[in-house]
């Protein structure tokens, strides 16, 4: 695996997102309570950030038109979108949360 610094976890509020550029793609760090996930920075339906959308619990809601995904697995849980979003996989080194675009935890 190659981990690349994507943020400081202090940039990331709890129960929210943060758009970064990991490597050349485009991710959203998000933090769900104590828990830290990185997902495509866009809805598998409309192509738009998907950080810009609302966090509640373990998944993220497009703010387009409402496509919900679950952080762990990238996979829609309501409608409109069908196709699922890659998510990769995080470390939180002390203050860094590190993440790592080579090896998707759904593939693309």
């Amino acid at each position: 695996m190659s981990f690349t610094r994507a943020c400081a976890l202090a940039e990331v509020a709890v129960d929210s997102s943060l758009a970064v550029n990991v490597d050349g793609v485009d991710v959203a760090v998000v933090r769900a309570g104590e828990d830290v996930f990185a997902i495509r920075d866009e809805c598998s339906h409309a192509a738009v950030p998907l950080s810009e959308g609302d966090v509640e619990g373990c998944e993220i809601e497009c703010w387009l038109h409402g496509s919900r995904f679950d952080l762990r697995t990238g996979k829609p849980s309501g409608p409109p979108a069908t196709e699922p979003v890659p998510t990769y996989p995080v470390r939180v080194e002390g203050d860094d949360v590190l993440v790592d675009v080579s090896s998707p935890l759904v593939s693309e």
